[in-house]
């Protein structure tokens, strides 16, 4: 295809790929004491939102401690599939003992995973699940059903009895984070799928300019909405302008799911009133640890291991478990 380039890269680093943003992290030195020159692949679904430039840079720092080399890929864009199908292709081909992946498509990818493994690669889901589980070796992952119920239950209290008039900005479709986190918060909440309570949906991608657009087409059909979840801090900025904007941001409820250091700032300066903290760069060290003991020794990694979740709100409410803002920026990731 004419829109995909070969780029090929000096002795030790990395060729990449075919129509994929990219990046490469590769260890001259060999300095460590593991890995032996072992090539991990990573994949995320941009190389932009800071998510997953947290989870780029602890793979890259854990692969460096263990000598190995880290192979970093992305796709343009959330809900790169098909970039993300080639970039499987391209880390096989190049002899990677392991692939790292934050799949776009919880089911789109299940195919391109199948060959990888059948091939010999061991394949691990970091922050986003397949469907099925074991389509992969292992995931290492928030439990996003629960931070979702975490986040559901303090907009809850925090609504202080009122009854909700409930916004959501979604993630992607077909994506098991979103879904999962979406299922969560009602629980936590107390609503169903089809609730009356449930006023309004729009998917964003994630992205705080889309967000922004989906909310303020949501407020012009809901204009006394009092609750809004938000898939992640992007987005609960972007609802956030709409709502400003529109001189409605004081009657909003918001709650959110990321933990980066703008996010904490963000609760901290009242824009978000809570946000789930997530910690990437376990999920990143956790599966460059899993592929150097794979191609050391042959063991796999199994299951699902969740890499925690924390509530974090300057404004806390009863029976939800919750740290302030302060612990949050000690804890958070990325730049404020």
């Amino acid at each position: 295809m004419s829109s995909r380039k070969s780029v090929r890269v000096a002795a030790m680093c990395c060729a990449l790929t075919l129509g994929l943003t990219s990046v490469a992290a590769c260890n001259r030195d060999g300095g460590g004491s593991s890995g032996g020159g072992v090539t991990v692949g990573l994949i995320t679904k941009t190389d932009t939102n800071p998510f997953f430039v947290k989870i780029r840079e602890a793979a890259k720092a854990q692969a460096d401690a263990k000598g190995a080399n880290l192979v970093a890929l992305a796709g343009k864009f959330d809900g790169d599939n098909e970039g993300q199908v080639a970039a499987i292709e391209n880390l096989v081909s190049q002899g990677a003992k392991g692939i790292l992946i934050t799949p776009n498509s919880s089911t789109g990818i299940l195919a391109a995973i199948k060959k990888a493994r059948d091939a010999g690669v061991v394949v691990i889901a970091l922050d986003t699940a397949t469907e099925p589980a074991d389509a992969v070796d292992a995931t290492f992952a928030t439990d996003n059903r629960e931070a979702g119920r975490l986040q559901g239950a303090w907009v809850k209290g925090a609504l202080a009895g009122k009854a909700p008039k409930l916004l959501m900005l979604d993630g992607t479709a077909g994506s098991s984070v979103s879904d999962y986190r979406h299922q969560g918060f009602l629980q936590g909440i107390g609503l169903a799928e089809n609730s009356p309570e449930v006023v309004g949906k729009e998917n964003t991608n994630g992205d705080q300019t889309k967000a922004q657009t989906a909310m303020e087409n949501l407020l012009q059909r809901v204009p006394d909405a009092n609750a809004l979840y938000t898939i992640n801090e992007p987005a609960a900025a972007g609802g956030y302008e709409a709502a400003k904007k529109a001189g409605k941001a004081e009657q909003l409820t918001v709650g959110s799911i990321d933990g980066s250091c703008t996010g904490v700032d963000n609760v901290k300066k009242g824009i978000i009133g809570a946000t789930v903290l997530q910690f990437p760069a376990k999920m990143a060290e956790q599966g460059v640890d899993a592929v150097v003991a794979f191609a050391k020794d042959g063991t796999k990694p199994t299951g699902f291991v969740n890499t925690g979740s924390q509530l974090v709100t300057d404004k806390p409410v009863a029976g939800v478990e919750s740290k302030d803002t302060a612990w949050g920026a000690q804890n958070c990731w990325g730049q404020a």
